[in-house]
C-alpha cells in the first residue's frame, strides 16, 4: 500500500495551511490500526487538504492513494474514505465554461480534474455494495450515483442490491442513490421513477415507502399522492421504533422514531419546495407526534419553512407554543427560539408564552411575548431590566409595546442614568435609548440629554444618533434639547446633521434652521449624505417643498438607492405622485430590498398609486419571502417581509385598487 507515496514532491504542494509535506503522514494515518489515529488523520485531511470543500494540488495528489485505501479490505473505516472521495470528486460545475482569465479559473480547474480523477477510479466502488462492513455499504451508493461513468449500470446494481441488503440505513441509501441518478441523468429518470413507485406498495415497509416518497418528491413530484402530507405522516408514525428491519425493508415498532426519519423528512420538506400547504400539513402531523424528539425536529424544520416561505401558519404556531410546556428542555428551547424569531406571526402562541412567563424566566419566550406588544410581558421585562448585565434583546423588544411600556420608564431612566460616559457607552446605552423612544417616555429627557452631551469622541457618533432618535420620538416635549440640536447641525458628520435636523424639526418645527442644513447636505458629493438628507426632507414633508427641484435632479442618479429615496421624499414634500411613481415602480423591480419603504409610500399615495397595483398584487401572490437569501438570513427578515405584505394590502385598500 502507498506505493510511490515518498516519490511525490509533497513539499512543493500546498493546502489550506501551507506546505503539504504533512500529507503522507495523514494518508498513512487513515490506514492505522488505532481508531483514534484514523479519526485524527481524517480530521486533518478535511481541515487542510479538503478545507471547506476546496481542492488543492495536494488534494489531487491524494486521490490515487485514497482509492487504494478503499480497495484494501484490511483497512478499517473505509466508509469514511469513500465519503471523502465523494466530496472531493463530487463538485458539479454545471457545465460552466472555464475562462483562463477568470480569477477562479485555477480553483475550477482543480475541481474538474478532481472529478475526472475520482471518476477514473470509480470502478473500485462497484465491489463495495456487498462489502462486509455496513459503513462501507452505506457510503458506496452515493459514491456510485455521483461519480461512476456508467449510471445505467449503477442503476441496475443499486436496484438488484436492495433485495439482499439486510441493513435498514443502507437500504435507504440505495433508494436515495437511485433518486440521485434520476435527478442527474434525464435519460434514466423514467426508469428510476417506475422503480421508486413500486416501493410505495403496501407490502413494503413504512421506512422504505417513506424513502421512496421522498425521492419521488425530488425527481418526479407529479407522481406523488394527492394526500402527500397525511401519507408521509402515517408512514413516519409507522416507523416508530429502533429501526429494526421488518420483512427486510426497514422500520419497526417501539418507542421513538427511527434515527434516520429526521433526514428523510428534511429531504422531503426541501423537495416539496413551494408546496407550502403540504409542508404545513406535514409539520402539523410531526408536531402532534407522541415522540418529543420528533416534535423537536419539527420545530427546527419550522424555522426553515417560515423563514423562506409565506403561508397560513396559525395552527403550526399554536402547536409550537404548546411545546413550551413540555418537560423536555431541548423541545422547550427550540420552541422558544422559533417564536422569538416570528414577531407578529407568534400571536397564536401568545397565551402559551404568557403562561411560560408565570412559570419560568425563559428569556427567549419573554422577548417573543414582548415583540407581540403583549402587556403580560411587563412584569418579567421589569425584572430582566434590573439585571446587572442588561439583556440587550429584552430592552430592544420594549418598543413593540409602545406606550404600554410606560411602567418600565423608571427602571429604564435609572439604568440610563447609571451608564458610564466612556467608550462602551453605545453598547450600554443604545438598547435603553431605543426602549425609552419606543415607550415615548418623555420624562427621561434629562437622562437622554446627559448621554447626548457626554458622548465620547471615540464611538460617540453612534450613541449620539441613538439619543437623537429618542428626542425625535419625544417631539415637542424635548424642547430643552433645542440648543444641542442646533449645534449638531454644524457637525462634520453628515449622518449626525441629518439626524439632528429630523430631531429639531420634530421638537421645534423650526424649518428656518433645519432646511438650509438639509439642502446643503443634499448637494454633497457622496450618495450616503444625499440619501440621509432626502430621508430627512421627507420627514419634514410639505414644509420642505423648496427642496423639490434638488430632489427631482436625483431621480436620474446612477445610485439606485438614492433614486428611490429621492422619489419617496419628493412625494412627501410635494404630494404629487406623477414624477415619483415611475421611479418607484422601477425601483421595485430592480431592488427587492427597498420594497418595504416603497410599499409604505404607495400606501400613503392612495388612489394616485393605481399604476402600481399589478406590482402589489404580484407581491401578495408570491409564496417566497422577498428578502430570502440562500445560505443565510437576518434576525428581522420574517418581520420585514410580513410588514411588506401588510403594507401591500394597505395600499390596495387605500383606494389604489
Amino acid at each position: 500500500m502507498f506505493t510511490g507515496i515518498d516519490e511525490v514532491d509533497w513539499a512543493s504542494m500546498g493546502h489550506a495551511y501551507g506546505s503539504a509535506d504533512d500529507v503522507p503522514g495523514l494518508l498513512r494515518g487513515l490506514a492505522s490500526a488505532d481508531p483514534a489515529e484514523r479519526e485524527s488523520a481524517l480530521d486533518g485531511i478535511y481541515a487542510a487538504v479538503h478545507h471547506q470543500g476546496d481542492v488543492y494540488d495536494s488534494t489531487l495528489a491524494c486521490i490515487p492513494f485514497l482509492l487504494e485505501l478503499v480497495a484494501s479490505p484490511e483497512v478499517q473505516d473505509r466508509g469514511a474514505v469513500v465519503e471523502l472521495l465523494t466530496s472531493i470528486g463530487g463538485i458539479d460545475l454545471d457545465g460552466d465554461e472555464l475562462d483562463p482569465e477568470d480569477e477562479e479559473f485555477e480553483d475550477a480547474a482543480n475541481y474538474a480534474m478532481a472529478a475526472a480523477a475520482v471518476a477514473a477510479g470509480a470502478d473500485v466502488f462497484l465491489g463495495l455494495l456487498d462489502d462486509p462492513d455496513a459503513g462501507v455499504r452505506l457510503a458506496a451508493p452515493c459514491a456510485l450515483a455521483m461519480l461512476h461513468g456508467d449510471p445505467a449500470q449503477v442503476l441496475v446494481l443499486l436496484r438488484d442490491r436492495l433485495a439482499g441488503e439486510p441493513d435498514t440505513e443502507v437500504r435507504l441509501a440505495l433508494v436515495e442513490a437511485v433518486g440521485r441518478i434520476a435527478l442527474r441523468h434525464e435519460s434514466l429518470r423514467a426508469e428510476a421513477v417506475v422503480w421508486l413507485t413500486t416501493l410505495l406498495a403496501p407490502d413494503r415497509s413504512p421506512g422504505l415507502r417513506l424513502a421512496a416518497l421522498t425521492q419521488l418528491a425530488r425527481c418526479a413530484p407529479g407522481r406523488l399522492p394527492d394526500d402527500i402530507a397525511s401519507t408521509a405522516t402515517a408512514l413516519l408514525r409507522a416507523t416508530d421504533g429502533p429501526g429494526v428491519p421488518s420483512s427486510g425493508d426497514g422500520g419497526g415498532s417501539g418507542p421513538g422514531a427511527a434515527p434516520w426519519a429526521d433526514d428523510l423528512l428534511r429531504t422531503l420538506h426541501s423537495a416539496l419546495g413551494d408546496r407550502v400547504d403540504d409542508r404545513i400539513a406535514l409539520l402539523t402531523g410531526q408536531l402532534t407526534s407522541a415522540d418529543p424528539a420528533q416534535r423537536t425536529d419539527a420545530v427546527w424544520m419550522c424555522h426553515g419553512l417560515i423563514r423562506a416561505w409565506r403561508g397560513a401558519y396559525d395552527e403550526v404556531v399554536r402547536l409550537v407554543g404548546a411545546q413550551l410546556g413540555d418537560p423536555d428542555p431541548l423541545l422547550r428551547g427550540a420552541a422558544a427560539s422559533l417564536l422569538e424569531s416570528l414577531f407578529g406571526l407568534a400571536l397564536p402562541a401568545a397565551d402559551a408564552l404568557a403562561t411560560r412567563m408565570g412559570a419560568t424566566d425563559d428569556h427567549r419566550a419573554l422577548v417573543a411575548l414582548a415583540r407581540l406588544g403583549d402587556a403580560r410581558a411587563l412584569p418579567a421585562l421589569a425584572e430582566a431590566l434590573e439585571q446587572p448585565d442588561l439583556p440587550r434583546d429584552a430592552a430592544f423588544a420594549v418598543p413593540y409595546l409602545g406606550t404600554r411600556a410606560a411602567p418600565l420608564a423608571p427602571v429604564l431612566r435609572r439604568r440610563l442614568g447609571e451608564v458610564a460616559l466612556d467608550e462602551q457607552l453605545f453598547d450600554r446605552a443604545a438598547p435603553l435609548l431605543s426602549a425609552l423612544a419606543g415607550a415615548r417616555a418623555t420624562e427621561a429627557l434629562p437622562e437622554v440629554l446627559r448621554v447626548l452631551r457626554g458622548a465620547p469622541a471615540r464611538g460617540g457618533e453612534w450613541v449620539t444618533e441613538s439619543a437623537l432618535r429618542a428626542l425625535t420620538a419625544f417631539g415637542p416635549a424635548a424642547a430643552a434639547a433645542a440648543p444641542e440640536l442646533r449645534a449638531l447641525l454644524r457637525s462634520p458628520s453628515s449622518s449626525l446633521v441629518a439626524a439632528a435636523a429630523r430631531a429639531l424639526w420634530a421638537v421645534t418645527g423650526d424649518g428656518a434652521a433645519v432646511l438650509p442644513a438639509l439642502r446643503e447636505l443634499l448637494a454633497a458629493d457622496g450618495p450616503d449624505e444625499r440619501r440621509s438628507a432626502a430621508a430627512a426632507l421627507g420627514a419634514v414633508g410639505p414644509a420642505a417643498v423648496d427642496a423639490a427641484p434638488a430632489l427631482r435632479g436625483l431621480l436620474t442618479s446612477p445610485e439606485r438607492w438614492l433614486r428611490m429615496d429621492a422619489a419617496v421624499a419628493l412625494w412627501r414634500v410635494t404630494g404629487g405622485a406623477g414624477e415619483s411613481l415611475p421611479v418607484l415602480r422601477t425601483a421595485w423591480e430592480e431592488n427587492r430590498y427597498g420594497r418595504v419603504e416603497i410599499a409604505e409610500c404607495l400606501a400613503e399615495m392612495g388612489p394616485a398609486a393605481a399604476p402600481a397595483v399589478p406590482l402589489l398584487r404580484a407581491e401578495l401572490s408570491r409564496p417566497r419571502r422577498h428578502n430570502v437569501l440562500d445560505g443565510g438570513s437576518g434576525s428581522h427578515d420574517i418581520e420585514q417581509d410580513e410588514r411588506l405584505l401588510s403594507l401591500c394590502r394597505a395600499a390596495l385598500a387605500s383606494g389604489t385598487d
